[in-house]
Parts: C-alpha cells; structure tokens; sequence
C-alpha cells in the first residue's frame, strides 16, 4: 500500500470526549471516528486490525473443533419470552417493532437463537458433543457509553455454544475452550489472566472472565490475585479471610445511647472510640424498583453484583436521602442517613423491605448499630434467636439475623487468599473474553431436548464462550503504546513494517526504498511506502502514531549502503544494510505462522 492512496487522516490533538488511552490513540491514529453515542466506524486501519484478530479467533475456534455459523442481528420477541429474559434483561436490551407490530430486538447476545437452532437439528445423544461459533456485531443500549471501544453499544463479539449430554461433557468443553482463549490472547500478544467472575445476565453456575493486566484507567474491573498460588476473581467474584480484628465490644448490656452529629462511620468510630469492626453499617439500596438493606461490618464495603445476586436482582442503585427520609417517615420514624437499623422497617412504596446481612456481621458480639432514631444509637447488641425484630423490642438489645446472610463484601488487598492464606494482590483488568457453564438455563424453558440411549427426551447441557473481537483490539492499545502512538503487536498490527524515503525527490532513495518495498511485499509482508512529498518530521510522527511494528527509512545513508531501521515497541534504531533491515522483518513476520 502507498501511504498517499492509503485512506488515514490522522489528528493533531487528542479529542476532546476521549477519557482512556486507546480512545484517545485510536482516534488520532485514524483508526476510528465517532458516529453516535458508543457507535463508531471502523477505518481501513481499524477493520485491518479486527481482520487480523478475527483470523486467530477462527483458526484456534477451528483447531478446539468448533464450527462456524452466522446468525440474525435481529431477533423475535417470542424466543426471548421461552427463556424468561424478555422482561428482565433490562434497558440495555433495545426492542423495536417492524411494520407489522411485532416486537423484536437487537441482539446483545445470542443463547436463544442457538437454542432454538439446536432445537431443531440435534435430536439425539449421538449428534453431541457439538461447539457452535459465530463473530458478528452485536447491541447494548449502555445507559453510559464511554471508553471508546471499551464500552460501546455496538461492537463485534465472537460468541460459540457448545452442547452436552451431561455435566461432565460440558467442563471438558469448558476446559477446552480455557486452553484455545489462552492461545488466543497470547497470540494477540495481549497478556490476560483467568479469573473467577460473575454470570450476570448470561447466566450459569461457573463462569470466568480473561482480562487484560493494565495499570491503565481504562481498566473496569480490580482483579485480586496471590503469587502463592493459581486463585484469582474479578472484584465482583472474590472471596478473601480476614486478618484478625476486634470483634466483641465492652458493653455489658445493650442500651440506646445519645450519638449527636455522627454521620459517618469515622464519626461514629471517634465519639464511641471503638473501631469500625464493630459496627454493624445499614446501607438503603433500591434494586429493580424495591427496598433492599444490605447490613456489613462498618469497616467494610459493600460489592454491589454479590447484592444483586442475593436478591436476583438486575438494576441496583444507592438510595437518595429523600428516599430514605420517606421511608423512615413510612415506617414511622424520622430518623436520616447514619442513624438507619434493619429493626422496625417493614415497607416502602409498596413493597416489603428485604434485609440482607453479608457474613462478617455473624459473628459480631455486643456490636453496634442503628436504632433509626436521630442522634442515637443502639450499643451492646447481639443476635438472637427467636427474638422479634420490631421497634418495640429494640431496647431488648437482641434481634434475629436477616434470612438471607451471604458474601457482600468487597475484597481489598492485603486481605488473606481463600486458598493459601497469603496476602492477595490487585490490578486493573479489561475483560476481554469470557466463558460460563449454563448447565439448562436455556434448554429447560425452551424445551431444547434430545433422546438420550434409553429413548427419554433431556435437556442439552450448555456452555456459552465469548470474546469480544473490537474490544480485544482497544484493549490492545491499553498496555502497547507511548507518548508517541501506539506499539501495535506484530501479530495484529493493520500493517508489519512502513519504508520511508526521506526525500521522494531523491532518485536512489526511491528507488532502494522502492526495492525493499517489493521484497517485503514478495515474502508475504504487510508493507507500507510513504511515497507523499513531506517532511521527514511528518512521516516519522505518523509512523509512530499509527504504530507500525518496524520502521525503515531510507536517507543520506544509502550513499554508505546502510538504512536506519526502527523496532517500534523498543524504540531501538540501528544502521544496517538494506537487505538486513528486510531480512529482520520478514523472518518476524514468517515466525508468527
């Protein structure tokens, strides 16, 4: 390709709405430009890159024995209906009608329609296993689009589906899909970690997400891992055990105590001079319309997926202190926000109020806690069996734990790995890929069935593998650039190497340039000649912008038989001969097939 037909308008600044690296990068670059809210166009350079990574997804889907199919962006109300995920999905799904008044949507996933396609043609045990894949764009209606390519509506998603007679053929499956995304990434040149994380709306009982490592802001998840051993999970995943820390307070008896002015935990740590471990903190959360309390030890936060989870619920958000004012008004206290307790609270906006209790709170002995009263707080408190938890009997200092006593407790770092008992560690991720064990979370509504070797009709068991193509390569950019541009791997760069002519005007510098153009070019190189009439300055800025993995250029040197010859990721420059400089980057380039 000549870099004056080539289609690429690179930018002098940054734009404006751009927040993380590979945004801004591949803006400037002109490797993509925005056309609505979390909607882009790819460019040449771009849909270069997402051929490229597209390619290895398909040759490692291949190899693990996966085939590849395509299915309908747009997708019938009906199926969604037979899975139950119709009315719970949520706003991210973005419904339509056509002219017909049939509802449909766009699809952000596809476990229905494989589903029924699976209904139709695998009959019996003896058609299974089967892994099916397929890469093609996919929708989420983001209430907040931002990142660039990180968290877009629209983006290119490869998703397979693999089909069991049993739960031992799927975690084999499972595995396999493990090995061939660890190929992948690798071959991406992206360094990723398997980490233990969360469904969500997929779906399943085993799920793990691979995340690119990056210290980067970019990076949406804390992922907690221990040097000691294999255990890693996603902030919304990880479970930890605790370092040692009081947690029985000194009170003889339970009483109410006078607490002005202590909204806060840290307030309320000062005036009763205890630590935070033996407070039990009420936090006020709406969750898909209704009333939830979430109680945790006052030194700890709360992970808002894991209270989710406790609930199956799908939208969560903090209660406004409007809303917890009417609520005390509602249940008739007129206590605010750092005077809230579980007792007494019963309803709000016409649902029941649930309580739910994270483990950390089981043990606290004379702890304490709110009273929903103003400027008070109950002291010396313990959980009781049997005992009422009315307002009436909060002088009585005991209350029965919450029903529902679960993990709600955000993982930090230093705390002890569930595993080995040493310290764990966190970093920033970009999930990338993921997969989950669905078991027949959709086989069973949809009546997906096969006949087993005695003739009874069973449920597939199926797993769900998913690697989001545009995602990866923004992801990319994230730890592979500098001040300059960005350092694309060999692997998926849009091109392997650019040859610059420092004067066009120069007969021998065009002409060697030109030589050595045509022999990458002849030994399967991906080759770039910047043949526009521009200052050196200018080429070598949109060399290192666009980020093409080997710089040649050709100047005054070729007099002395030598090119300078630039490695983009190390900076390193040298002067060698031209045929050497050719040499490097075809034995690269051939290396990576």
């Amino acid at each position: 390709m000549k870099m004056s037909k080539l289609f690429v308008q690179t930018l002098r600044e940054f734009p404006s709405d751009a927040e993380v690296i590979s945004h801004k990068m591949l803006v400037r670059a002109g490797y993509i430009r925005k056309l609505t809210s979390g909607v882009y166009n790819y460019l040449p350079l771009m849909w270069r890159v997402l051929r490229k990574v597209e390619n290895i997804v398909r040759e490692e889907m291949d190899n693990a024995g996966a085939q590849e199919l395509l299915m309908p962006f747009v997708q019938p109300k009906e199926l969604w209906e037979e899975s139950g995920r119709w009315e719970v999905y949520g706003k991210e799904l973005m419904r339509l009608r056509d002219r017909h008044n049939r509802e449909m949507c766009l699809g952000p996933t596809h476990e229905e329609i494989i589903t029924a396609i699976a209904r139709d043609g695998l009959k019996s045990y003896k058609q299974m296993p089967v892994n099916l894949y397929q890469i093609q764009s996919k929708f989420r209606d983001e209430v907040r689009p931002r990142f660039g390519l990180l968290r877009g509506r629209e983006f290119i998603m490869k998703d397979a589906y693999s089909f069991d007679t049993s739960q031992e053929g799927l975690e084999k499956e499972y595995e396999n899909m493990a090995q061939a995304y660890t190929k992948i990434f690798k071959r991406c040149g992206l360094n990723t970690k398997m980490v233990q994380s969360d469904s969500g709306a997929i779906g399943g009982s085993v799920s793990h997400e691979f995340m690119v490592i990056t210290d980067t802001d970019a990076g949406e998840n804390d992922v907690f891992y221990c040097d000691a051993c294999d255990y890693s999970a996603n902030s919304n995943h990880a479970i930890s055990k605790l370092p040692e820390t009081k947690t029985s307070g000194d009170w003889t008896s339970a009483q109410v105590i006078n607490t002005p002015n202590t909204h806060t935990i840290e307030e309320l740590c000062e005036f009763l001079k205890i630590p935070a471990s033996l407070i039990v903190k009420t936090l006020v959360y709406i969750i898909d319309k209704k009333p939830v309390l979430a109680l945790i030890r006052g030194d700890k936060q709360v992970e808002e997926t894991k209270l989710l989870n406790a609930v199956g619920g799908i939208d969560i958000r903090i209660a406004t202190a409007g809303e917890i004012q009417e609520m005390m008004k509602v249940n008739g206290f007129n206590a605010e926000p750092g005077f809230i307790g579980p007792m007494g609270l019963k309803e709000y906006n016409g649902y029941q109020i649930t309580v739910v209790a994270d483990e950390t709170v089981k043990e606290l002995k004379n702890f304490v806690i709110g009273v929903n009263q103003k400027d008070k707080h109950g002291v010396g408190y313990n959980w009781g069996a049997g005992i009422c938890n009315d307002f009436e009997c909060v002088n009585s200092g005991s209350m029965d734990l919450p029903k529902i006593v679960t993990d709600l407790r955000l993982v930090e770092a230093g705390e002890f790995c569930p595993t080995c008992g040493q310290p764990l560690k966190v970093t920033r991720g970009i999930e990338v890929g993921n997969i989950f064990q669905l078991g027949t979370k959709y086989s069973a509504p949809m009546n997906a069935v096969y006949l087993d070797q005695n003739g009874k009709t069973q449920p597939y068991v199926m797993g769900c593998y998913g690697i989001g193509i545009s995602r990866t390569a923004a992801a990319a950019v994230e730890p592979h650039y500098d001040e300059n541009g960005i350092k694309w791997p060999l692997a998926i760069a849009p091109y392997h190497a650019v040859v610059i002519p420092v004067s066009t005007k120069d007969e021998e510098q065009m002409k060697v340039a030109e030589d050595i153009y045509k022999t990458l070019l002849k030994h399967g190189v991906e080759a770039v000649l910047d043949d526009r009439d521009e200052r050196p300055g200018v080429k070598f800025k949109d060399a290192d912008l666009i980020g093409f993995p080997y710089r040649i250029t050709v100047g005054k040197g070729i007099s002395d038989g030598v090119v300078e010859f630039k490695v983009r990721e190390t900076c390193e420059m040298s002067n060698i001969a031209p045929e050497q400089a050719a040499e490097i980057v075809i034995t690269a380039v051939t290396n990576l097939k």
